[in-house]
């Protein structure tokens, strides 16, 4: 392509790069027939080289250093690996050069790179890039290394700016480091368009990892030989001639001279070290080699440390996926669950914020907007067989265009579809995530193609290509997603059928236990029926009656619990001394043959519905009662602390098990049911505490403390 054709963004995409039919005018270039004969020469061939060149000629009739001589013949032998060059040293009408050779499709392409650094500052050079290399092999992140490989890159080749770039997976990119002179612009963090690097230029960048421009400003010297010959592919060449929209790209960069070199990982093109001079430089032949062996180094080094990182991230996963199904299995409420993990969760998604939702409550954990979280919830699927992820504003439904605002996108977990669980995992927009170093300016002198190709333009054209698109969910993440709806599926399965299995052990046993009190009324009835005046008749049937009460009380907070449905409070300012005093009192009454010590007692003024606490302290003094040593005194104590109202309810007896703690206030205890202590109680007045007492935002705790089984309210005090 010549440069002074008018052309475009679109001309360069389908520009065929690899055959431009010319070089840069730093060398020269002959290629010829697999048989050794000359095919073609670059125009500044005859006085660069000193050569007549003669289509047809034997290449060992040229009149050129037996080295070379030697290279090309080396090269018309088969080999596997033809793109592999072959290099030496030459001087030629005393000027020194580096002769290449490598052969492609069938031709014999030598090339003569003038070389203008003195052969000992070559070798300086080459040792100081030896050293790189064992520091680059001991960074331990990815951070690290290319932080110090673009500073010893430019160390040892003198650039004025070394940048790494990486590729995302859409094929756009990021400076992610950079080591650069005092005076020049910081491009660190600046993101660029997949268009600026058109993927036939990334297919070269994969062939040859290393890439030299001497002089943006050069003209260009164009290939001659046989008229009607195909075209000399250049793919592999040193001195291919470079698109005029990437030389105009590096002049409104203010870019003199440039060089890049491929990391490849895999087969993929993990990035480049891009390297810019802000005037002309040649950098020798064995320098760029050096450079070419050290990206190699850095990409192997990536490898493995991606590998290491993503063991670990698997490693985690399981982690975060074990804890949450043993929560799961061990607790009531799966949203609870969800919400205490819910970093976890964001985190090993590279999300922002998560909905959870269940039975038609729903919570959620980042800065949404009122009303999202429903929306979301709202739009997603009735009958769900999958994960369900969008990634672009074009995804969500229409209606919820305008209110997505910056979250466009969506990983949703179906964990109980028959009661519409769901946990969403949400991104935002990805214009949102980049944390902009530097911004540059626009450059004074803008050629013809204009602002576009400059780093300012070039943002520009990255961010209109973004807008309403979150980050793609990487394959990682989403076969993490579905190892964890699989785990969460089975353990709400699971925890499904345990529950169901123990509300009919209960039921059972309600209508066993409630046989009790009912068949002590009816006899009672009956003896007074019969007129018989028996002492302690009233008081049985007041005892029978008050079970019957606090079990179906106890069903039917349970049923509002299990419905989704908070208990409902009535709070009014009380003194939670007062009450305790009470409850203390009429339990001293009721069972006058165990002693109820108040063992402190502080005015604690709380916002509280003064019958609920009293069903919490209510229920704890009957455990204590039910659990504690015979003969042993059950101690009260309520005291302020940190803005807090503590009351305390112990009793001697030994520690409760390890494996009850773990269950103590999920309802349907095995450990609470058929109880020889507590044959009436249903295991239910644990959870319905701790449900009270979350209700007044506080919390109930369980410790052991010198031989005493100690349970903790806190609430906070009125303000």
């Amino acid at each position: 392509m010549a440069h002074g054709r008018q052309v475009d963004l679109q001309s360069c995409a389908d520009e065929p790069i690899h055959l431009p039919g010319s070089i840069q005018p730093h060398g020269a270039l002959l290629f010829f027939r697999r048989d050794g004969t000359l095919e073609g020469w670059s125009a500044n061939a005859p006085a660069l080289l000193g050569i007549e060149p003669l289509l047809g000629a034997a290449f060992d009739a040229l009149p050129l250093p037996e080295a070379a001589h030697e290279l090309i013949a080396l090269s018309m032998a088969p080999r596997d690996d033809e793109s592999a060059p072959a290099v030496s040293s030459l001087v030629i009408n005393d000027a020194d050069y580096d002769c290449v050779v490598h052969c492609a499709n069938g031709r014999i392409v030598a090339e003569f790179e003038a070389r203008e650094t003195p052969a000992e500052e070559v070798v300086l050079f080459a040792v100081k890039a030896h050293g790189s290399i064992d520091r680059l092999r001991r960074q331990k992140s990815i951070e690290g290394l290319l932080d110090a490989a673009v500073r010893q890159v430019r160390e040892f080749t003198g650039f004025d700016r070394v940048m790494a770039y990486r590729f995302r997976p859409d094929d756009s990119g990021d400076v992610v480091a950079e080591a650069r002179r005092e005076d020049l612009t910081p491009y660190l963090h600046q993101r660029y368009p997949a268009s600026d690097i058109p993927a036939q230029a990334r297919r070269l960048y994969m062939l040859n990892t290393l890439r030299m421009i001497a002089d943006v400003d050069y003209n260009a010297v164009p290939l001659l030989g046989e008229p009607g010959a195909e075209p000399l592919d250049l793919s592999f060449a040193v001195l291919r001639s470079v698109s005029p929209v990437h030389i105009e790209y590096l002049k409104n960069m203010g870019v003199g001279a440039s060089m890049s070199v491929s990391i490849v990982i895999n087969g993929r093109l993990w990035g480049l070290i891009a390297c810019h001079h802000m005037s002309r430089k040649l950098v020798p032949y064995a320098i760029r080699m050096a450079a070419d062996v050290l990206a190699q180094v850095i990409a192997s080094t990536i490898h493995s440390l991606e590998a290491r990182r993503d063991a670990e991230l698997v490693e985690q996963a399981a982690t975060m996926r074990t804890r949450l199904v043993e929560a799961l299995l061990l607790d009531e409420d799966p949203l609870d669950i969800l919400a205490r993990h819910a970093e976890e969760l964001i985190g090993s998604s590279n999300a922002q914020a998560m909905v959870a939702c269940l039975d038609g409550r729903i919570v959620t954990h980042g800065a949404l907007p009122p009303g999202l979280a429903e929306a979301v919830v709202a739009s997603l699927p009735a009958e769900p067989h999958d994960l369900v992820t969008r990634e672009s504003l074009a995804d969500w439904p229409p209606e919820l265009h305008a209110r997505l605002g910056k979250w466009v996108g969506m990983l949703a977990l179906p964990y109980d579809p028959a009661s519409q669980g769901w946990c969403v995992l949400l991104r935002v927009e990805e214009i949102e995530q980049v944390a902009w170093g530097g911004r540059p300016e626009k450059t004074e002198q803008v050629g013809p193609l204009g602002t576009r190709l400059t780093p300012r333009g070039s943002f520009d054209a990255w961010y209109e290509t973004v807008r309403g698109k979150a980050h793609p969910w990487e394959a990682a993440v989403l076969s993490n997603a579905r190892l964890t709806l699989a785990e969460l599926m089975r353990a709400t399965a699971s925890r499904r059928a345990q529950h169901e299995a123990t509300r009919a052990q209960l039921l059972a046993m309600l209508g066993h236990d409630l046989r009790d009190p009912l068949h002590s009324i009816n006899m009672a009835g009956m003896v007074l029926e019969r007129g018989n005046n028996q002492q302690g008749l009233g008081k049985r049937i007041q005892s029978s009656t008050s079970r019957m009460q606090r079990m179906i009380g106890q069903v039917l907070d349970m049923s509002r619990l299990d419905r989704g449905m908070a208990l409902g409070m009535a709070p009014e300012r009380i003194d939670l001394s007062d009450l305790v005093k009470d409850l203390i009192d009429e339990a001293r009454l009721a069972y006058p043959a165990i002693v109820f010590e108040l063992a402190c007692d502080e005015s604690a003024l709380v916002d509280a519905d003064k019958g609920r606490l009293g069903q919490v302290l209510s229920n704890l003094l009957s455990n204590a009662r039910h659990h504690g040593e015979p003969g042993q005194p059950i101690r009260a104590c309520l005291f302020r602390q940190d803005g807090m109202a503590v009351l305390e309810v112990s009793n001697h007896a030994a520690p409760i098990p390890a494996d009850i703690v773990a269950n103590l206030f999920n309802p349907y205890k095995h450990a609470s049911l058929n109880n020889p202590r507590n044959r009436t109680g249903l295991g239910l007045g644990l959870h319905i505490a701790q449900q009270i007492v979350q209700e007044h935002r506080g919390e109930i705790t369980y410790r052991y403390e010198d031989g005493r089984v100690v349970f903790a309210v806190r609430l906070p005090l009125a303000s």
